[in-house]
């Protein structure tokens, strides 16, 4: 409680430097459990102070829930996991009522028991295994940060981040995700495999004695305070201008639009992309001890935060063009 109090105490440019040492501090303790990923990280931190939720998308055994056990563990925070299934529902994710007896009056009452979704870091492992309306009892909780059960509003302790994760490969008995949800997660992040090197030392660690013993380097407050500190960071007009650009360029219909989006898009970004653009971007720069975002910043969060939120037509198929590089040429013509 002493150290996050003091750390309230700090004025804003204080702060920024606080969160910079934090942020290196939580590397280095992810670093010893998880080899590589380090962009990966460093996008997972972004998200979680400013707001957002994540999608990670890899193929099995990249240490993807190993990962954000880790985060969970270093910033001490409440985790819990739901393995996605196709028989799931969605009173497994928010909850459900029991009937109750009381023994001291011989009635009964309903009882609440809040289910898994009452964490600060949710994973949603293998999300797209189960059917659309359960995926949908999530959307409540990822916008609105409260779950509604029989008419009764609960809310969601803070900080609260779902990290939700999806197979590429296997797709027999898979559900897509609604375009609704997907907009919800702020980025979406692929994972890819590790070095030889890299792999050389996961290897070693993993067939070892070796067990790891992490500090906690953040704690709620601290965490819900440095949030709060994101969304004061000014932010000049121009870089708002220019993430605004870009994904008004995505939109085909868009006067502005580039052909090669005319031809290759059926739908592009909504505001929310703008909005998360600048979120990134002011987070990112606070991370690396900087006072204001840069174009630079918008820059290096446009890939995770556009690619699924646009929508590429038959000509795109086609033409072997995925929605990254169609983010990557929007980035080429500016």
């Amino acid at each position: 409680m002493n150290r996050d109090r003091s750390v309230r105490e700090l004025n804003d440019v204080e702060a920024v430097g606080a969160l910079r040492q934090s942020f290196e501090g939580i590397k280095r303790e992810i670093a010893k459990v998880i080899i590589g990923q380090e962009e990966i990280v460093d996008q997972l931190l972004i998200s979680l102070l400013a707001r957002g939720h994540c999608l990670l998308v890899g193929v099995p055994g990249l240490a993807k829930t190993l990962l954000i056990k880790t985060l969970a563990e270093v910033m001490d925070l409440k985790f819990s996991r739901i393995q996605f299934t196709p028989d799931l529902m969605p009173s497994d994710i928010t909850g459900t009522e029991i009937i109750e007896d009381n023994r001291s009056t011989g009635t009964k009452s309903f009882k609440f028991v809040k289910g898994p979704v009452f964490a600060n870091i949710l994973l949603a492992d293998e999300i797209n295994r189960t059917p659309p309306k359960t995926q949908a009892a999530l959307l409540e909780a990822m916008q609105e940060h409260h779950v509604t059960a029989a008419g009764q509003k609960y809310t969601l302790e803070e900080p609260f981040f779902v990290l939700a994760t999806q197979n590429p490969i296997e797709q027999e008995g898979t559900y897509p995700l609604p375009e609704a949800q997907l907009d919800r997660f702020m980025f979406n992040l692929w994972l890819e495999y590790p070095s030889e090197k890299e792999e050389l030392e996961i290897v070693k660690s993993t067939t070892s004695m070796y067990a790891p013993k992490l500090d906690h380097i953040l704690g709620t407050e601290e965490i819900l305070f440095y949030q709060d500190l994101v969304r004061r960071v000014p932010v000049a007009d121009h870089v708002i201008a220019y993430a605004v650009n870009i994904v008004t360029r995505t939109r085909p219909k868009s006067a502005g639009s580039p052909q090669f989006i005319k031809d290759w898009l059926s739908w592009g970004a909504g505001p929310r992309a703008s909005q998360y653009l600048i979120l990134g971007a002011k987070t990112r720069c606070v991370l690396e001890g900087r006072k204001s975002p840069d174009i630079d910043d918008v820059r290096k969060v446009v890939g995770p935060v556009l690619r699924h939120r646009i929508v590429p037509n038959f000509n795109a198929e086609a033409d072997a063009v995925t929605a990254i590089q169609i983010v990557e040429k929007l980035l080429e013509n500016d």
